[in-house]
């Protein structure tokens, strides 16, 4: 079986056109498994309770920023080693300097390809 037809993503974004878009790059690339959560609140709570292989968020959401949403799954045991890829629009030295700091797998910049946004993902869970 192939590691797309297994692979477990959540996509975090408070914008349905955001999730829309990153979905359909998934559901190109062959990925299925897709759960989405409109915050980085929503998202701990359903992670807490059913992982997944990979977290893509959105960086600037009210509440919880992406960077938010990953220090708090790197300071659980039971979602520290969850795969997190962030996605933001201006992707700042001090932005990626900090999600390094905190364990962050890669970054993709907005407006991203389904080529890149495949890329992205390969570089963390190796090839799909």
């Amino acid at each position: 079986m192939a590691l797309k037809d297994i692979l477990k993503v959540m996509i975090v974004d408070d914008m349905s056109v955001s999730r829309g878009l990153m979905t359909q790059g998934l559901e190109e690339i062959g990925i299925k498994n897709i759960d989405f959560q409109k915050s980085g609140q929503d998202a701990l709570n359903r992670l807490a309770v059913n992982p997944a292989h990979l977290v893509i968020s959105d960086y600037n959401m009210p509440g919880m920023s992406g960077l938010d949403l990953l220090e708090n799954l790197r300071s659980n045991k039971l979602t520290q080693q969850i795969g997190f890829i962030l996605i933001t629009g201006s992707p700042s030295q001090e932005l990626l300097e900090r999600g390094v700091k905190l364990g962050l797998n890669n970054l993709i910049k907005k407006p991203f390809t389904t080529q890149s946004l495949k890329a992205s993902i390969e570089a963390v869970v190796g090839k799909i």
